[in-house]
């Protein structure tokens, strides 16, 4: 088993982990599955199926956990993507939404159920910034949008 680091998110899916973890290393592309267990005699019916996959995508750890209906995600728990430009937020926007669900300023929740923030490293600075006019007005444009539009968010911010 690799090792694991002292914090790692754990995801509990119903059952469809080994699917929704190849997903989503074929959506971000750099990932990789670190370590896989599967159920033993402890669970009869269920020996042989994947009870486990620890994996990483970008650097980050999670731990993936095929356990059942009983708790499903919500938004109160989501991955924040901090996406370089507009094509990396469309591109992660379309393939993340697939079978999903949209939500607003730059959330949605994927097949699996998962919420996922997709947001442009430019977002934060914009809507914090110490001119409290132009930060409102990158706000006001945010808060209208689903999917992160930059040039929106920007021509608000200048005033435009």
């Amino acid at each position: 088993m690799s090792e694991i680091p002292k914090i790692t998110p754990c995801l509990w899916f119903n059952f469809n982990a080994e699917e929704a973890v190849n997903y989503y290393l074929s959506v971000f592309k750099v990932g990789k599955i670190l370590d896989l267990s599967r159920y033993g005699e402890a669970h009869p019916e269920l020996k042989g199926q994947v009870l486990t996959l620890h994996f990483e995508l970008h650097g980050q750890t999670f731990m993936a956990l095929n356990a059942g209906p009983e708790f499903p995600f919500t938004p109160a728990i989501s991955l924040m993507v901090d996406c370089v430009d507009q094509a990396e937020v469309d591109d992660l926007w379309a393939k993340l939404i697939e079978g999903g669900e949209e939500s607003m300023c730059g959330w949605l929740t994927d097949k699996f159920g998962l919420s996922w923030q997709i947001i442009p490293h430019m977002l934060l600075p914009l809507i914090s910034d110490p001119d409290p006019k132009k930060a409102a007005r990158a706000m006001e444009a945010m808060m209208t949008m689903r999917k992160i539009d930059i040039a929106r968010i920007q021509a608000a911010y200048d005033g435009a």
